[in-house]
């Protein structure tokens, strides 16, 4: 087979507030800000609040798909909810409690910034902490979440910074500044859940315009237009979107809740067309996010253009090409993702193909 099947391109910016709570742009600038970047889609998730979603603006706005999920935001963590039809309460819940709740109300979630230690500078001058560590408690846990956000692109910065000059750096070239991809110790984490259940992955901004309104405008020194550029979660779905605003939004959290995504930087290429799957010797195939009974098999790679390519099982390197297509046999369980570069800058990072030793439940 030369592909997976019919598959659908949507390039969503996702974790992004508006005035609806702490971010400083308003929802038109929001979408305005994704239509000349480009993107097909927002996740809107502002915290502790779908009022975006009873003053209608979920649905499409001249291109662009606006989805509003909400950002629950206890004191511990915070949990991205997706598919809710009303906010969850977090007063006196736990984390698994919290992910229990969304369940219950028809949703998923996915653990926000889930590996968050907090950040400090390190100089002199500032003793306290520049962010607080905001973490989600229960990742050990498997009904503690349904997913997390494996690049949570502002929050990972900050926490990164040492010294106020490190912080200019990033703001005034935030594109270089992102090339290594999410943080490796995120990475590592990943694989170990990966290794032992299907835990999906979505690339998120916690996007907030950081800044003031002046006659009207943001002024920002990280502005939506710069941020969307920077990291996409990059959907492939089963269907075409239709125009049709419940419809499409059902289609959209279908493939994210699957794990059909990759994590994407338009900033270095466009992804649309990127296909990563595994074929059985009996002919059937597990597409992106999907699990199945490990066996001989093919793992299938398609890019739309040339890149360096590491193919990972469980964390470790286990193939290393260059080109547009990879083909490669694997027979070991594992949990098989792909990690794409062009000239050394990170491009593409999927979610992977599970091959269970035991029939997945």
């Amino acid at each position: 087979m030369g592909d997976a099947g019919p598959r659908h391109d949507v390039s969503c910016v996702v974790h992004v507030h508006s005035t609806y709570s702490d971010g400083t742009a308003t929802v038109p600038e929001v979408l305005a800000a994704a239509r000349e970047a480009g993107a097909d889609a927002v996740l809107l998730t502002d915290h502790d609040t779908l009022a975006a979603r009873r003053d209608g603006w979920e649905g499409w706005h001249d291109g662009v798909l606006l989805v509003v999920g909400i950002e629950i935001s206890p004191r511990g963590g915070h949990y991205l909810a997706f598919g809710v039809p009303g906010e969850i309460p977090h007063a006196g819940r736990g984390a698994t409690e919290i992910a229990a709740a969304v369940r219950a109300a028809g949703g998923f979630g996915v653990a926000a910034h889930p590996f968050s230690e907090g950040g400090r500078m390190l100089v002199p001058a500032l003793t306290r902490r520049i962010v607080l560590p905001h973490g989600w408690p229960a990742l050990a846990d498997p009904r503690g979440t349904d997913g997390i956000e494996l690049w949570s692109l502002t929050t990972d910065a900050a926490e990164g910074w040492r010294t106020p000059a490190a912080a200019v750096r990033w703001l005034r070239d935030p594109a270089s500044a992102t090339d290594d991809g999410p943080p490796a110790r995120h990475l590592s984490a990943w694989d170990a859940l990966s290794a032992r259940r299907r835990v999906p992955a979505l690339g998120g901004l916690d996007g907030h315009a950081p800044g003031v309104r002046i006659d009207g405008r943001v002024r920002s020194p990280l502005s939506h237009r710069a941020t969307f550029d920077l990291l996409r979660t990059h959907l492939v779905c089963d269907r075409p979107l239709s125009g049709e605003a419940a419809a499409d939004c059902a289609t959209v959290l279908a493939a994210l809740r699957a794990g059909s995504a990759w994590l994407s930087r338009p900033c270095v290429a466009d992804a649309t067309g990127a296909r990563l799957w595994a074929e059985g010797a009996d002919g059937a195939t597990v597409p992106m996010g999907a699990e199945a009974r490990a066996g001989p098999a093919r793992l299938r790679l398609r890019l739309p253009r040339a890149a360096e390519v590491r193919v990972l099982r469980d964390g470790a390197i286990v193939a290393a090409r260059a080109g547009a297509a990879v083909d490669l046999d694997v027979a070991e369980p594992g949990a098989y993702r792909v990690e794409a570069r062009i000239d050394g800058r990170l491009w593409l990072l999927s979610n992977p193909v599970h091959l269970r030793a035991a029939s997945p439940r």
